[in-house]
């Protein structure tokens, strides 16, 4: 990592660009306190809220009014709806630091991937129905807890409801970094209306292959819409920078699932990595996948991966330049 200074995206309107982490970063509070400030953020909350009237908040603009509790495809009308939120020890290590990362899980998804590991919550539905001003209470007891940052959890179906509720929880006292981390499912025209919100964004590259996406999630245009956020995502916030003690302040995270016989084409992902977002990005490739929910019905995908696999992951995003990744297990 190098060994660049960091300006504050908090005093200007420009993002750091792929500056990364140096011996000191001058990242001295969040970005969205600035737009707080200067009244930006009600207009974004407008914006937002607007999209929900015929709702094009994610790539399958289902156009129902969810503001008269409509349901499209994520099954989300008006309120947000949470399964779980505290402290979580098992994110990313820049993340976790010592007090851990304070994760909010919203229920539903927009992807509905059949081998979902948190399928109860995706899938099957468990959670509760919140308002935003319950959504910013969690986000206050996370801060309050000593977490290091706010980390919702598929978000990209209720991002209008986050961002209403954050303006409730700054008034309050909120004063750590969010993180956007999603199934990289997200329309452009939403993350454009999230510059300066979100420190730090956190998007799976699920797919490269959209003949697989769709057979996996029905999302059959997956590829081409996550390359297309990831790359705004990055424009906005750059590379990661981590803090004196190793912490997230600002910047992308990818993550990257290795799937059994190579059905997420993670070559292809880490290419697009490589070429087309940057060599220095931090990337998580994850050798965690199970058969879950209904994987078992669909060969390969019944069986987890071998070492093997993993490590010729490994070897490719290293062939490739990207060498910063996340928390390895194995040693090549």
């Amino acid at each position: 990592m190098g060994t660049e200074k960091a300006g504050n995206p908090a005093s200007r309107s420009e993002p750091s660009g792929s500056k990364t982490r140096g011996e000191e970063v001058k990242i001295t509070q969040p970005s969205y306190l600035w737009l707080y400030k200067k009244g930006e953020l009600a207009t974004r909350i407008e914006a937002l809220w607007k999209k929900l009237e015929r709702c094009d908040v994610c790539p399958h603009k289902c156009l129902v009014n969810r503001l008269k509790d409509e349901k499209g495809i994520c099954k989300t009308g008006h309120k947000a709806k949470v399964s779980s939120f505290g402290p979580h020890f098992g994110e990313e290590s820049p993340l976790v630091g010592s007090h851990g990362s304070g994760t909010i899980f919203f229920t539903h998804c927009n992807l509905y991937c059949i081998f979902c590991q948190n399928y109860d919550i995706s899938h099957l539905g468990e959670g509760y129905l919140v308002d935003e001003e319950r959504i910013a209470e969690m986000m206050l007891s996370l801060q309050n807890m000593g977490c290091h940052n706010i980390n919702f959890v598929t978000p990209t179906h209720v991002i209008p409801q986050i961002v209403k509720a954050l303006s409730y929880a700054i008034e309050k006292g909120l004063n750590v970094p969010l993180v956007y981390n999603s199934g990289g499912y997200d329309s452009v025209s939403t993350v454009e209306l999230l510059d300066g919100i979100f420190d730090i964004y956190m998007p799976d590259f699920k797919y490269s292959d959209d003949k697989i996406a769709k057979r996996y999630c029905d999302a059959p245009d997956y590829s081409q819409v996550a390359k297309e956020a990831v790359k705004t995502m990055h424009q906005q916030v750059g590379d990661l920078i981590l803090d004196e003690r190793g912490i997230a302040r600002r910047g992308l995270i990818i993550r990257h699932l290795v799937l059994p016989e190579n059905l997420a084409g993670t070559y292809e992902v880490m290419k697009f990595i490589a070429e087309e977002i940057s060599k220095n990005s931090y990337v998580n490739l994850m050798d965690q996948y199970r058969p879950c929910y209904k994987a078992r019905d669909f060969p390969p995908l019944d069986k987890r991966i071998t070492r093997e696999e993993f490590v010729q992951a490994i070897k490719t995003a290293h062939s490739l330049g990207i060498k910063r990744l996340d928390g390895l297990r194995y040693l090549l």
